[in-house]
């Protein structure tokens, strides 16, 4: 294997995929992490250590091409949502670094951080979904038309990581989390994410009571479909997996190529679905390494020695993908030292 320098970017507490990362790399190259904040816990396991300005600095990008030039940096993987946009905008400007960038276009981008296009992606495409709506008044029809029924989610359009989910159990907690929730927004790091129409930029979606699961769908970087792995949710915490078994079924593995062959994204996308009576209800796209990812990779795949791969432009991954049905695994807390 040639020497290979990865860049992650946002790297904030997925320490797991800095050492995933390390192990395929087998010492031919780096792992370098960045954040805005030097004390970022992800950070302490990379080779490199790097502070940058936050992601809506107008130096942010320019900062970026200056590591790729200084460290020699083959690709650049971004862990954060709100950041993604941003790469894809200026993908070719830092490709033309020297850098692959790890990041679907565009528009598969809008898609998938726009849960409003998500619902009508998923809709349009005949793959099961809750029923969405973007005012009180739309969701208040539907519940007098009994087209859905409380309790209802509360969210914001262009969410992340579970950052201000309400459920309201009836029409008085669904106005008053409605109206809340814009006044949180508005105070929120999910403020300039929401800014192209904050009066639109709150949610309110059917419940869906079912088995809840999580699907590392895998493309190559051309956009072609290479696999998904599945794992049921056993516990959540703070909007994240804590506990999982992997699955492997035919059925969800169809959907989950039906929407790969429709996004043609670039690399992993983290899914979200639930199981209900024998419907299948797909909640969101994330089109980037999820924190149920760990889950997959213990259960077999190994997603990191498949990106190296490619990056040489070997084709054959095969014998990186072992992933087993019924491994169940749990993540736990773990202290990291930071130096100051």
């Amino acid at each position: 294997m040639k020497q290979t320098n990865i860049l992650f970017t946002c790297a904030g507490r997925r320490n797991y995929l800095i050492n995933y990362f390390k192990d395929a790399l087998a010492g031919n190259g780096k792992i370098l992490a960045a954040d805005n904040q030097l004390t970022a816990p992800a950070l302490v396991d990379a080779d490199v250590a790097i502070q940058v300005p936050s992601i809506y600095d107008e130096g942010y990008i320019p900062t970026l091409k200056k590591l790729v030039r200084e460290h020699k940096i083959d690709a650049i993987i971004s862990l954060n949502d709100l950041e993604l946009p941003i790469l894809a905008k200026h993908r070719e400007e830092l490709e033309s670094e020297g850098a692959k960038i790890i990041v679907s276009d565009t528009g598969v981008i809008d898609i998938a951080f726009d849960k409003y296009k998500t619902f009508n992606f998923f809709k349009n495409l005949g793959v099961g979904t809750p029923k969405t709506y973007l005012t009180v008044e739309e969701a208040m029809e539907a519940i007098r038309n009994d087209e859905i029924r409380y309790p209802v989610i509360i969210k914001p359009r262009w969410g992340s990581a579970s950052i201000a989910v309400d459920i309201a159990e009836n029409e008085t907690e669904l106005k008053l989390a409605y109206q809340l929730q814009h006044i949180k927004l508005k105070k929120s790091i999910l403020k300039n994410a929401s800014a192209s129409d904050i009066e639109r930029s709150i949610l309110i979606q059917e419940k869906i009571n079912g088995e809840e699961y999580g699907i590392d769908i895998l493309n190559d970087f051309e956009g072609n479909h290479y696999g998904s792995f599945v794992r049921k949710k056993m516990a959540m915490r703070s909007g994240e997996t804590d506990k999982a078994i992997s699955v492997i079924n035919e059925e969800f593995s169809k959907t989950a190529q039906l929407i790969a062959e429709n996004t043609r994204h670039i690399g992993n996308m983290d899914c979200d679905f639930f199981v209900k009576d024998g419907q299948v209800y797909y909640l969101e796209m994330n089109p980037r390494f999820g924190g149920g990812y760990p889950f997959s990779h213990e259960a077999g795949i190994n997603t990191p020695a498949i990106y190296l791969a490619w990056l040489q432009g070997e084709k054959n991954v095969d014998m990186f993908n072992k992933f087993e049905a019924n491994k169940m695994f749990s993540k736990y807390d773990k202290m990291m030292p930071i130096k100051i």
